[in-house]
C-alpha cells in the first residue's frame, strides 16, 4: 500500500482543481431510512486505509443509525481537498491532521477539531531491523523524508537536540512511499510513523523496524490524526455533531475490542484496493496508540495544542498563530467531556 506524508497542507498549498467525489458512502439498510440525517465526513486520503476502520465497521454494526445518522464515508478527489470541502460546508465533518486544520485556519477557513485519534504524535526516524541510531549518529547519513514543511520541521527539531541542522544529513525526498527506499538500502533511514511506514516494513519487508521517537528529541507529543467540524455546521447542529461523536467513541471501542471484525468490515468494501497483510497489521498497530476507550480517548488538550502552536511558529511553517482553544472544542464529546 502506498504512504504519503501524513502532513500534506503544506506539500499541496496550490490546491488542484476539485474532481468528482470518490468512494461514496457505503449504503445500509438503516442508512436507507427517511427519518436519518445524512451526516458527510470526509476522510483525509482519496485511498482507503485502515484508519478508517472504527467508522466503516461502526456503520455496519448500526451505531451511527442508532444515532439516526446516515453517515456518508467519502473520500476527497486529492490530498489536498479534505479541507477545502470541509471549510466550504461541501462536508459537515473531517478525518484530517493537525497540521491540515493549523494551515485551514491560517488561511481563515471555518474548521475546528472537535476529538483527536490517538494519544498522541508517533513520528520519527524509522530504520532496518538491527541498525538503530542515536540522533547524534544521523550525522553524515541519507535519511529517506517526505517533502513537506512540518516532516523538515520535526526533522530540524530533532536534529537540534544532538547540536545537527538539516545540513548534517543528506536528504532523499519520496513522492508517496519512503519505505521502498529503506527496504532497496538507498537510505539509512526514513522518516514515518509506526502504524503506516513501521508497518510497512513489517509487512513488506518482513522485518521488525527501529523506532528513534520524535517527541523524545524536542517535538511537541500533539496527536497527529484529528476529527473535525465545519464550525458553521456545528453551531447549526450542535446535537447531531454530539450524536457522531457518540457513535464514533462506540465504534473506535467496538473495532478496538473486535480487531478481525474490523479488518472483515473494511474488506468487504477495499478488497480490490488494499494488501490485506498491511491492513491487518495496520490496524494491530493503529490499536495500541489510540490509548483505553473511555471519557478521555478523544479529548483535545490544551497543552497539546499550544506546544504544537509554538513549535510550528517558532520554525517559520506559519507566520502567526491564534489561541489555542481556537483551533479545537471538547464541546461535542460524549459523557460530560
Amino acid at each position: 500500500m502506498q504512504r504519503r506524508s501524513i502532513l500534506k497542507g503544506a506539500l499541496l498549498a496550490g490546491a488542484v482543481a476539485l474532481a468528482p467525489w470518490l468512494g461514496a458512502g457505503m449504503a445500509t439498510p438503516q442508512a436507507q431510512a427517511a427519518e436519518l440525517t445524512k451526516i458527510t465526513f470526509v476522510q483525509e486520503w482519496p485511498v482507503a486505509d485502515g484508519f478508517w476502520i472504527p467508522w466503516i465497521l461502526g456503520k455496519e454494526k448500526g451505531f451511527y443509525a442508532a444515532e439516526g445518522i446516515d453517515l456518508n464515508i467519502v473520500a476527497p478527489p486529492t490530498v489536498a481537498d479534505t479541507m477545502k470541502f470541509l471549510g466550504t460546508g461541501r462536508a459537515d465533518l473531517a478525518f484530517t491532521t493537525v497540521m491540515d486544520i493549523i494551515f485551514a485556519k491560517e488561511q481563515g477557513a471555518p474548521v475546528t477539531a472537535i476529538g483527536r485519534y490517538g494519544q498522541g504524535n508517533n513520528w520519527g526516524i524509522v530504520s532496518r531491523q538491527g541498525e538503530k541510531f542515536t540522533v547524534a549518529e544521523l550525522k553524515g547519513k541519507t535519511i529517506g523524508i517526505y517533502n513537506d514543511a512540518w516532516t523538515k520541521a520535526q526533522l530540524a527539531l530533532m536534529l537540534k537536540s544532538a547540536n545537527l541542522t538539516l545540513k548534517d544529513i543528506t536528504m532523499v525526498a519520496a513522492a508517496d512511499d519512503t519505505v521502498p527506499l529503506l527496504l532497496q538500502k538507498r537510505v539509512d533511514a526514513i522518516t514515518g510513523i509506526t502504524n503506516a511506514e513501521g508497518t510497512g516494513v513489517v509487512t513488506t519487508g518482513k522485518q521488525k523496524p527501529e523506532f528513534l521517537p520524535a517527541v523524545e528529541h524536542g517535538v511537541p507529543n500533539t496527536p497527529i490524526f484529528m476529527l473535525a467540524g465545519n464550525e458553521r455546521w456545528l453551531k447549526a447542529n450542535p446535537e447531531k455533531a454530539k450524536a457522531f461523536m457518540r457513535a464514533t467513541e462506540k465504534s473506535i471501542a467496538y473495532a478496538i475490542a473486535h480487531p478481525d471484525e474490523g479488518t472483515a468490515a473494511f474488506t468487504k468494501l477495499y478488497s480490490k484496493a488494499y494488501d490485506p497483510a498491511f491492513i491487518k497489521q495496520q490496524w494491530a498497530d493503529t490499536i495500541t496508540l489510540l490509548g483505553n476507550p473511555g471519557a478521555d480517548q478523544l479529548k483535545l488538550s490544551d497543552t497539546a495544542w499550544t506546544d504544537l502552536l509554538n513549535a510550528v511558529k517558532a520554525e517559520g511553517i506559519v507566520k502567526e498563530t491564534l489561541p489555542a482553544n481556537q483551533y479545537y472544542t471538547n464541546d461535542y464529546l460524549p459523557q460530560g467531556n
